[in-house]
């Protein structure tokens, strides 16, 4: 079979499915997912580990807000507010300046890996590091990411305490005698949970790790996922009724019936203004740190220069100073007037880029949230069919689908977030078509473009691998191979030559040779057991043998006959076809046929 760019190279059989009959051959041994019994050690793992990290997101939290009153008004207290600009006035301007200098000089003599928001950072490590984090960041990245948030940075807390969560996770992975993924599976956990700690989001937390961070989806970390995720819950319910942690949800609004067919259609130009919003606020953070990289100043420099904008933005506007969980509540609850959205929207969105172009240390979760809401709101001065905050809810929703690239978690956030439940269809709709529009405009997201500009590339598409799909018997060859009834396989494979063509199995081994076990591939197999095995035996080709007593050769199958799986693929990707083509008759139909040969 071959590839190529004319439809006529391919077979007329070449999407035909496979036998469906029943064969002995041994395929019932093959499961559905390839979960092993390790995943209940990781699951007790996780459930501990998912409450000790509420108890860190819980300090984290205070330590903001006790850095926030300090700063601004000299209050002792840890209550999370919004900064107070009015106590200091215009000296206010110098508060994120020293937050930029204090992070900047943390960086440069701690870690340099503690600047930005962390997700990338978090991606890079699982992707590259072996889900290896450094002890240090454990410590340095929750602490200046409170002190960049607490002195007026437009943050939000979550990223810092998902990335100081995944920390967590990943030291308690080192200490144990764990492989790299289920590392990877502890780091996202103890993600998860700092997630859940701060919004009470459990389930849309665990599908942000399966959409942006797992890069996979299997019981064997959704399962570990799922329970870190529910043990914090428990935590932090807790912890609300204990009068510590703010209960769900976070951003409670009136509940109102199923919108009508107008409102649901509004969904449609909100999606699309928050898919230009997420490539507006992509283009303008890394459009800032070009800029900030062209200055003939060190890196460490930036976050003060940064906080300069800040600064001058708090006086405009201190709505769009610190976390802003207040002031996303009042636009979801519509107590805002449209011209706060708009100068809210133009302050906030202004200096969110340039701080978070410094390279300081603060989330983009929480900023994403308000900068959608009061563009949905703004929207919503125009839109009929539906009440006060409906549409910054939806705008909220599409903002993050549009900027993370995580439609799912983006409907069940909002969901949680608000528990109206009759918003799902225009949710539906919204995310997805703000994830289109993202899509189709932006080739890498706020998350991985600064990866890529590290030198990696992060493909976030989920498909079944083609190896898991098709047996050995689908793919193996038996020439030059001569097969009877009395040929015995027992060669081992070591015998055999690396190079196909030189590939002989119709001999017997000789009378007193040692005895090996013969290293060899069997037809009920799938693909990816084969490939598995010449990777770690370092062999090109092994003979396939049935199962019978004694084993007969039926065939050979190389490391050339695996790439027929992918070839499988890149057919369904591109052969077009017409199955059920009208046959037109006349002139017409011959028309018709001599442009599809032509093509």
């Amino acid at each position: 079979m071959t590839i190529g760019s004319d439809a006529r190279r391919f077979p007329d059989d070449a999407l035909v499915p496979p036998d469906p009959r029943p064969r002995d051959g041994g395929e019932r041994r093959l499961r559905d997912f390839t979960t092993s019994r390790r995943v209940l050690l990781l699951s007790l793992l996780c459930v501990p580990l998912g409450s000790a990290v509420t108890l860190l997101a819980l300090g984290l939290l205070d330590l903001i807000g006790l850095i926030t009153h300090l700063v601004y008004t000299g209050a002792l207290s840890s209550t999370l507010a919004p900064p107070d600009t009015s106590v200091l006035g215009p000296f206010s301007v110098l508060v994120p300046v020293a937050g930029g200098l204090i992070v900047g000089l943390m960086a440069r003599c701690g870690s340099e890996r503690i600047r930005g928001h962390g997700i990338p950072e978090a991606i890079e490590t699982i992707l590259l590091r072996g889900s290896r984090m450094e002890p240090r960041l454990a410590v340095l990245k929750p602490v200046s990411s409170a002190i960049s948030i607490g002195t007026g940075g437009p943050f939000g807390a979550e990223g810092p305490i998902i990335v100081t969560g995944g920390a967590a996770g990943s030291i308690l992975g080192q200490l144990l005698h764990l492989t790299a993924a289920e590392r990877r599976c502890l780091l996202v956990a103890g993600a998860v949970a700092g997630m859940t700690s701060v919004f009470g989001t459990p389930v849309a937390a665990v599908l942000l790790v399966v959409e942006l961070l797992l890069f996979e989806w299997r019981p064997r970390s959704m399962i570990p996922v799922a329970l870190a995720a529910c043990a914090a819950e428990v935590a932090r319910e807790a912890l609300a009724g204990a009068g510590l942690l703010r209960a769900a949800p976070l951003f409670p609004i009136s509940a109102h019936a199923a919108l009508p067919s107008v409102a649901v259609a509004g969904a449609i130009p909100i999606g699309l203004a928050c898919g230009a919003l997420a490539w507006l606020m992509t283009r303008c953070v890394y459009g800032a740190e070009d800029l900030f990289g062209r200055l003939p100043l060190h890196w460490m420099w930036w976050p003060a220069l940064g906080g300069v904008v800040v600064g001058i933005g708090g006086l405009i506007d201190p709505r769009a100073l610190g976390v802003g969980y207040d002031t996303i509540g009042a636009e979801l609850a519509g107590r805002l007037a449209l011209g706060t959205l708009a100068v809210l929207l133009v302050v906030k969105l202004s200096i969110w880029a340039v701080a978070l172009g410094s390279n300081t240390s603060g989330g983009i979760l929480a900023p994403l949230l308000m900068l959608g809401a009061a563009l949905g709101g703004l929207l919503g001065g125009v839109l009929p069919g539906a009440g006060d905050g409906t549409w910054a809810l939806l705008g909220m929703a599409g903002a993050m689908a549009g900027v993370m690239r995580s439609p799912f978690t983006s409907i069940v956030f909002a969901l949680e977030l608000t528990h109206d439940v009759s918003a799902l269809l225009p949710l539906l709709l919204v995310c997805t078509v703000a994830h289109l529009l993202s899509v189709l405009t932006l080739g890498r997201s706020i998350l991985t473009e600064k990866v890529a500009r590290r030198g990696y590339h992060v493909l976030r598409e989920y498909e079944v691998d083609p190896l898991h799909a098709l047996l050995v018997r689908d793919v193996m060859g038996t020439d030059p191979l001569t097969v009877t009834t009395d040929t015995a396989v027992a060669a081992p494979a070591m015998n055999l030559s690396r190079d196909e063509d030189l590939l002989r199995l119709d001999e017997q081994p000789r009378e007193g040779a040692p005895a090996h076990t013969p290293l060899v591939a069997r037809p009920h197999e799938t693909l990816r057991e084969v490939a598995d095995r010449m990777l770690a035996t370092g062999h090109a080709v092994l003979p396939v043998v049935d199962g019978a007593d004694p084993p007969r050769l039926v065939g050979r199958v190389s490391h050339l006959d695996l790439l027929q799986a992918h070839q499988r693929l890149l057919i369904e990707e591109r052969h077009r076809e017409r199955p059920l083509a009208p046959r037109l008759r006349g002139s017409v139909g011959r028309l018709l046929t001599t442009r599809e040969s032509v093509q």
